[in-house]
């Protein structure tokens, strides 16, 4: 089966060179210099299954079109950039990128990163803690107990997972999951309460989720 990826890179030569260059090892990429473009793409085709995108980008803030990218489909993201500095890495990850290639790079490094990061997705059961998820059938069971979480609940669960030992604002919770963009916090919180209940995790010792004060949430693992 051939993988698709989705390139969002405003320089021209290096989008030709890139497409050709994963073309040799069976990967097929559609390339977009315009972020606007390459959404509306996303929007028509979800047949993606990792998006590489540049942060220096015409019309809209490279960070801006990764929440608009996670807003849409729960995809792989691998950032490129010549913006390498500590700064921008932390808040790639922080937003939950699964990685950061700063230019300039080797093609066949991005090759690598690519295939490691398609091997991983392909796992649709992991573990992690006392947590056993399977990413397809958004099953959750801790302690070999099933967990019947709503849609919502699953995937700010999942956003936790993604960033365990990391705090999560909830401002990034709001981000990244399908709660509207005006969702208040006390909303957020209530549902950290109800998946919190469901786990048998106490907001007083917890085991599992932490919170930071005036910050938000950290999966511990």
């Amino acid at each position: 089966m051939t993988n698709n990826i989705l390139l969002i890179e405003d320089d021209t030569t290096m989008n030709e060179l890139i497409v050709d260059y994963l073309k040799d090892f069976g990967l097929n990429c559609i390339a977009f210099v315009n972020p606007i473009d390459a959404l509306e793409e996303l929007k028509r085709n979800t047949n993606y299954d990792i998006v590489v995108l540049d942060l220096m980008l015409p019309d809209l803030n490279g960070f801006d079109v990764f929440r608009k990218i996670k807003s849409i489909i729960d995809i792989p993201i691998i950032i490129s950039s010549a913006r390498g500095d500590i700064g921008n890495k932390i808040h790639g990850y922080e937003l939950g990128a699964d990685d950061f290639l700063a230019k300039p790079y080797e093609p066949r490094e991005l090759v690598l990163r690519i295939n490691y990061i398609l091997k991983k997705s392909t796992q649709e059961t992991f573990t992690i803690g006392d947590f056993e998820i399977n990413t397809k059938s958004r099953e959750v069971s801790v302690d070999n107990y099933p967990i019947d979480f709503t849609k919502v609940e699953f995937e700010i669960f999942m956003f936790l997972v993604n960033n365990s030992n990391r705090i999560a604002s909830r401002e990034d919770i709001i981000e990244n999951t399908s709660l509207e963009p005006n969702t208040k916090n006390r909303t957020v919180d209530m549902h950290i309460s109800n998946i919190r209940y469901k786990i048998g995790d106490d907001s007083k010792e917890p085991k599992y989720i932490k919170s930071v004060w005036g910050v938000g949430y950290k999966l511990i693992s």
